[in-house]
């Protein structure tokens, strides 16, 4: 077993796919976009041995403090930046790095980041009802349940969480107000709803829908994706591994477009978009998480991987 898979406190998801897909090499340049434990940066120093170089970002303080802790034995060859990934083609140049081989991006919540209630991304244990990947900036979640109007709280839920209750949810919220920890935001859920039948806990969509809103995740995603792209040299690889389907969608769009010349409306008889391909994808269809994985580790049944490759 890899170092990387016997941290005690995450699992790195479709570790040995990214190893595979993004062919750590010596003396390449890579970026882990999103390091969390550092579970996929080891992997990639240790495939990149002796003289591959790692820039590792990530918005969370704690899990950056983690990352730096377990990868202290690759220093000089890997640099932590406390950096949003939208800040990727700015730190880049502070270093300056004209190009990277390899960029990983693995978005969503970890393990750790859900294990610790204080940090309020779970509804299965009591905290505060903050939600943010970077706690030193921006609104929490709570200020959201307490200050959006039953409108924006409705298309919030529905738009981020893609649940059906959406109405229901954001009226109970409304009535419920103030709001301040993650289980009476549950219990609120659950009452607006009922406990329905189903596999996933009812407020899963709900949260979900509040933690992609307090982090700004799509629109950082839509931003990220063409500036990864400007930065990879030629035959570098792009992975990504989402978590739902709002970021798959905009991950496998992003790729089909940018795999194509041209992107002009269906039917159009001339091309006047002047559009060219800058990517070759390498996965039409994503890559997901083997049987023993998920049963390892059940938090990564809902993973998808795609890999696209600069032309």
């Amino acid at each position: 077993m890899s170092k990387a898979e016997e941290f005690p406190h995450h699992q790195p998801v479709l570790y040995h796919e990214i190893i595979h897909a993004l062919r750590p090499q010596s003396p390449g340049r890579y970026v882990d976009a999103t390091v969390g434990a550092g579970g996929h940066a080891w992997g990639i120093l240790e495939a990149s041995a002796p003289d591959g170089q790692l820039l590792a970002l990530d918005k969370d303080p704690q899990a950056l403090a983690i990352a730096s802790q377990r990868l202290s034995v690759y220093h000089p060859r890997v640099i932590l930046v406390h950096a949003s990934y939208t800040q990727l083609r700015e730190e880049l140049q502070r270093l300056g790095w004209q190009q990277v081989d390899g960029i990983v991006f693995d978005l969503g919540v970890s393990s750790m980041q859900l294990d610790q209630a204080e940090r309020g991304f779970s509804f299965l244990a009591n905290g505060h009802l903050d939600m943010r990947f970077d706690p030193t900036t921006g609104v929490s979640a709570a200020h959201l349940v307490n200050t959006l109007s039953e409108d924006q709280l409705t298309d919030l839920i529905w738009r981020y969480g893609e649940e059906r209750h959406a109405r229901r949810i954001a009226r109970e919220i409304c009535r419920s107000r103030p709001l301040r920890t993650t289980l009476e935001l549950a219990e609120v859920v659950e009452r607006a709803t009922g406990r329905q039948q189903e596999r996933i806990h009812p407020a899963t969509r709900t949260f979900q829908a509040l933690r992609i809103a307090v982090n700004e995740e799509l629109r950082a995603l839509e931003q990220a994706l063409p500036e990864a792209v400007s930065v990879l040299a030629r035959g570098g690889r792009l992975a990504v591994i989402t978590f739902h389907s709002l970021e798959d969608r905009i991950v496998k769009q992003f790729f089909r477009r940018e795999s194509r010349d041209c992107i002009c409306p269906p039917g159009q008889p001339i091309c006047t978009c002047n559009h060219r391909a800058t990517l070759r994808e390498i996965t039409r269809k994503p890559i997901l998480p083997s049987p023993e994985e998920i049963e390892i580790n059940p938090r990564a049944r809902s993973a998808k991987l795609r890999v696209a490759e600069k032309r």
